[in-house]
């Protein structure tokens, strides 16, 4: 994995470089051009050959023997960048090399009582000497000196402006580079922020899962604060269908009871007094809604599970008559009390029983039974609708989730409904969860006979 390093860290050792570059610059440039080894190969560039090297070539070309000048030649045209030519009377170089137009113009000029002569041309400096040796008589000496491979260093050591401006511009490409690094991060996480306030939820930024820096995780923080600021804003879009959804229950036995009434006239009384009860549910209902999200519950009342189930199935039967749908329920108990706060078990139970009977398919049961044990009962609601992806199991009791947004128009789907059942559950001590069967899906509700609740 890459090494984290802070942007301080960064930043810090960024500009230290640019330092230690920079003086590291000026340092090898001042020693190689004020005290460097090669000191004799600047100074022959000046206007004047140099003098001492010329002498002690000179005098090495006099003494030393014939068989030594040919190295000599060569190491001076290796490290000095200079070609000798030693020319006799008749212009023939004693070592046999084929001499230039150039040298035999120079060697020339070299007339009694002139013994030196100078020539520039082609950006060569060409100096000519006589010099005397024992075997060869008089002999004019040419050094040709080549323009330097160095010579654009060597122009920057003989001018301190070009040094220091050459130093200002490497330094400041470098800071750029640098600065440009440390910002582009920046700019995209702008970019993307304004985009996110013009409405474009779905922007993301490219990161890295882990590690990284400050930018970095600032990246993933935005990522975190899209996504849920696009799920929240989701959720508010989908606010009135869902509470429609939760309002449907009552108002379609509130219709039914309506329709048959004005059916059967003779029985009116008893279907206004299930349009009553019925009205007083939309009621409650709508205060649940409204304290969802409320306090801690105060455990205040005792609430037999058998009756109320058993009651919640006849409502559902009533409604499920016309599609064939019917609830049947399985109880070993006479009575399995639990603890409850007003009328939030009720509401919980109902929703998720009219989910399943929205989801089964038409003339199947849905099954409910109660179990339990020394410490809580059980309450299992299958149905017979196919199930759900296996993935989202643990999304239905999310407030505002659905598996499929088409067949939540038709059915309702999981909306709110089943979150509230979930977050009321907990709040009473309880667990809640999903699994898929042969037949459906099948929601198990633990309730505990005697524990303090738990927050949901």
């Amino acid at each position: 994995m890459t090494p984290r390093i802070p942007l301080f860290g960064k930043i810090f050792l960024g500009f230290w470089l640019v330092t230690i570059v920079v003086f590291a610059s000026w340092l090898l440039t001042s020693r190689y051009f004020d005290s460097g080894p090669d000191r004799g190969a600047v100074e022959h560039r000046s206007k004047e050959p140099p003098q001492r090297f010329i002498l002690q070539m000179v005098y090495e070309l006099q003494n030393l023997d014939e068989a030594e000048l040919q190295p000599l030649l060569a190491r001076a045209s290796a490290k000095h960048d200079v070609d000798i030519f030693l020319l006799d009377e008749g212009e023939v170089d004693i070592l046999g090399r084929a001499v230039p137009d150039k040298v035999s113009a120079v060697a020339r000029k070299l007339r009694p009582p002139r013994r030196r002569a100078f020539l520039r041309t082609g950006g060569e400096h060409l100096f000519a000497q006589q010099i005397y040796r024992p075997d060869h008589g008089m002999l004019r000496a040419v050094f040709v000196f080549r323009p330097s491979r160095h010579q654009f260093l060597r122009l920057l050591g003989s001018n301190l402006w070009l040094r220091t401006g050459l130093t200002i511009l490497i330094s400041g490409v470098i800071c750029y580079l640098l600065s440009r690094l440390l910002t582009n991060r920046i700019k995209t996480l702008q970019a993307a922020s304004r985009q996110l306030a013009t409405g474009h939820l779905d922007t993301r930024l490219r990161v890295r899962e882990r590690g990284g820096d400050e930018t970095d995780e600032l990246a993933r923080d935005f990522n975190s604060m899209a996504q849920q600021l696009q799920e929240r804003i989701g959720a508010q879009k989908r606010l009135l269908t869902d509470v429609s959804h939760e309002l449907r229950s009552p108002l379609a036995r509130l219709r039914i009871a309506l329709a048959l009434a004005q059916e059967k006239p003779e029985k009116l009384p008893d279907y206004l007094q299930r349009m009553e009860r019925e009205t007083e549910r939309l009621e409650a209902l709508i205060d649940q809604l409204l304290r969802s999200q409320g306090e801690a519950l105060e455990l205040d009342s005792h609430i037999d599970l058998v009756a109320l189930l058993r009651q919640l199935c006849d409502d559902a039967n009533f409604e499920g008559a016309a599609q064939g749908k019917r609830l049947l329920l399985q109880h070993d108990f006479p009575q399995a009390m639990v603890e409850s706060s007003g009328d939030l078990l009720h509401k919980s139970f109902e929703n998720i029983l009219r989910n399943a009977l929205a989801h089964t398919r038409e003339h199947t049961e849905v099954n409910v039974s109660i179990t339990g044990d020394r410490d809580s009962y059980q309450v299992c609601v299958t149905d017979h609708g196919g199930g759900i992806p296996e993935q989202e199991l643990d999304k239905i009791f999310e407030a505002f989730y659905r598996t499929d947004v088409a067949r939540s128009r038709d059915t309702g789907g999981f909306g709110l409904g089943l979150a509230i059942a979930r977050r009321a559950i907990l709040r009473h001590g309880g667990q809640v969860s999903a699994v898929n069967t042969k037949t459906g899906l099948a929601v198990t509700v633990t309730l505990p006979r005697n524990r303090p609740p738990q927050e949901a």
